[in-house]
């Protein structure tokens, strides 16, 4: 999954959890029933689950472009700065 599909993804779960959430909290209060609020929420969740989380191949439409390894080496990693311990201390008068 490429960048622009876990966004997608993102977006899509935020949407759907808050649709089947809305939607149950609604239906359950019209017919005066939590199991049924609940059970519809759940089914919701799983729905969710199985339109998000699988790397689907409209969530990696934008792959990335890796270097190849004979590119990658005439590049060498930046090094870390060495930092010295001799820093002057204050005194104190």
């Amino acid at each position: 999954m490429d960048w622009q599909g876990q966004k997608k993804a993102e977006l899509w779960m935020q949407i759907l959890l808050l649709v089947f959430s809305v939607g149950a909290f609604a239906i359950g209060y019209i017919i005066g029933s939590f199991r049924m609020m609940m059970l519809i929420y759940a089914g919701g969740v799983v729905f969710t689950t199985l339109v998000t989380v699988p790397n689907w191949p409209f969530f990696n439409r934008h792959p990335l472009k890796w270097l190849d390894p004979s590119e990658a080496e005439k590049h060498p990693k930046p090094q870390k700065a060495v930092v010295s311990k001799d820093k002057k201390k204050s005194s104190k008068k």
